[in-house]
């Protein structure tokens, strides 16, 4: 009966995973035969990991995922694809996103630049990182509305706060004033702070024109382009391939090849 109680007690003091664990380790005899240590041991792994799971689901949901993609997916050994596995096996560490560093996924629409973008992401909230995807063009249309609302600031706040930010098709169409602006205030925020994943049609030579006013262009390049690694995806586009594959038989999206290289440590002045 005092057990009973405890498992009650456990479940009001919000310790569902613990109180669970405790009711299986009261209705198994087999448990009765490990030490005090052994079985407080076991309730505090249960609560933990209940807990850490629930962070990750929170994570997860937070991330404004559209895919279920994972780096585990990708065909990191097919030769044609001309993968540097050192390279990507290192990205898949997040230990760019530990140093602040960013990342760009380049390659022709179709190549599955937005899959790998939400699988690294993925891989960021698995890790224990906070990540945020958004198109280019919904993210400034959520700061053009904030802008309106009152809430810029307070949005501006969340993206600093953010660990990964991932653009999605970025350069589509020459920013407006207000984007560049915006851009640079979001860059500002998280250079050498946090880590933001850009994808892109565009080579990043060609982000200058895009971005427009030369002043802003140097500043917001000079936030994202030196602490960056750059992944060249390269294939046919993976619609075409879906498309043409018959009912039921779904090619990856990580069937694109892809080169990659680091680019030059930011110097320090």
């Amino acid at each position: 009966m005092l057990a009973h109680a405890t498992v009650d007690k456990l479940t009001a003091l919000r310790l569902p995973a613990l109180a669970e664990a405790l009711h299986r380790q009261l209705g198994n005899p087999e448990f009765a035969e490990l030490s005090f240590e052994d079985r407080l041991g076991l309730l505090v792994d249960a609560e933990w990991t209940h807990r850490e799971q629930r962070k990750l689901r929170r994570r997860l949901r937070a991330a404004n995922l559209r895919r279920q993609a994972s780096l585990e997916d990708i065909d990191w050994h097919s030769p044609r694809r001309g993968l540097d596995k050192a390279q990507l096996h290192a990205l898949a560490t997040c230990a760019w996103i530990a140093e602040h560093r960013n990342l760009f996924l380049l390659g022709p629409t179709g190549i599955g630049k937005s899959w790998h973008a939400e699988a690294f992401a993925a891989r960021a909230c698995r890790s224990g990182y906070s990540a945020y995807c958004a198109r280019a063009a919904r993210l400034f249309h959520d700061l053009h509305v904030a802008r309106g609302d009152g809430s810029y600031t307070r949005l501006l706040a969340r993206l600093a706060k953010t660990e990964l930010l991932v653009i999605d098709d970025w350069g589509l169409a020459p920013l407006a004033p207000t984007e560049r602006h915006d851009l640079l205030e979001i860059l500002e925020d998280r250079a050498e702070r946090a880590s933001t994943l850009i994808t892109s049609q565009l080579p990043v030579e060609a982000w200058h024109d895009v971005i427009g006013e030369p002043t802003l262009a140097d500043a917001i390049c000079d936030r994202l382009i030196h602490t960056a690694h750059v992944i060249k995806l390269h294939g046919p586009s993976m619609r075409e391939v879906r498309a043409k594959a018959p009912r039921g038989d779904s090619a990856a999206p990580a069937a694109a090849a892809a080169t990659t290289k680091p680019s030059a440590p930011r110097k320090r002045d």
